[in-house]
């Protein structure tokens, strides 16, 4: 990608999370955009964010496929990796090289070489002092993340922490809390709508996340709405 390109592709970005900071937005589909754009934009293979329950567990919340959602889940389990390591730190950890991890993350090193994973770069989503969750980047090839991708994912990773909290959480903890749990809950039944999309019509699971919000950007609805009307039907046949 050409930087002119790339110039191209952080400025519509920032432009389309813009509206983040608008009443009402739905922030399961603002964070998909985001990782989507991530992905597209830094010319990774897949893009994923975590960010924790009301126990402080971090839990999924947005991927680009069901490969980084799952090597994303299989560190969790694990309790180790970069992503892992991002958020307990508050730090950038990049991972020229996954195979030369083994010693330090066995579990997560043997599963991303499974997945076709060979390099990764975990990105903080930070809050002043405190750390939120973490913007992750997978790549299908070693090396580096060169200075100025590296500066543009923190940025990115910034306007997602915005996009979360928003203003009225720089003063009001409560409200920060309910943006989490509620983009936390919204997976769980985005999750569900996807399998049964992909049960009925026969289709692999990132087609029926595409069908799905496209159904949710036609109709004007939240994700999560129509998410919740399809499991709701399918619970009544």
């Amino acid at each position: 990608m050409t930087s002119r390109t790339r110039e191209q592709e952080l400025v519509e970005t920032f432009v389309d999370l813009a509206d983040t900071l608008v009443v009402g937005y739905d922030i399961v589909d603002l964070l998909y955009r985001l990782v989507t754009r991530c992905a597209r934009t830094l010319e990774a293979a897949d893009a994923g964010i975590l960010l924790p329950n009301l126990d402080g567990q971090l839990e999924v919340v947005a991927s680009t496929s069901e490969r980084s959602h799952l090597i994303s889940l299989l560190q969790l389990d694990a309790g180790e990796g970069p992503c892992v390591d991002a958020y307990q730190t508050g730090r950038l950890v990049t991972v020229d090289d996954i195979a030369a991890t083994y010693a330090r993350w066995p579990t997560f090193a043997v599963s991303a070489a499974k997945l076709g994973y060979q390099s990764m770069h975990a990105i903080p989503l930070r809050l002043r002092a405190d750390t939120i969750g973490s913007l992750n980047l997978f790549s299908d090839r070693p090396g580096p993340l060169n200075p100025d991708d590296a500066i543009a994912a923190q940025a990115l990773a910034d306007i997602a922490t915005i996009g979360i909290l928003h203003e009225r959480a720089l003063r009001e903890s409560d409200i920060a809390r309910e943006q989490l749990q509620h983009a936390l809950d919204s997976r769980v039944i985005i999750e569900q709508a996807k399998g049964i999309l992909s049960h009925t019509d026969r289709i692999d699971m990132d087609e029926a996340f595409q069908r799905l919000r496209e159904r949710a950007r036609t109709t004007g609805r939240l994700l999560s709405v129509v998410a919740r009307e399809i499991v709701d039907e399918t619970s009544r046949s």
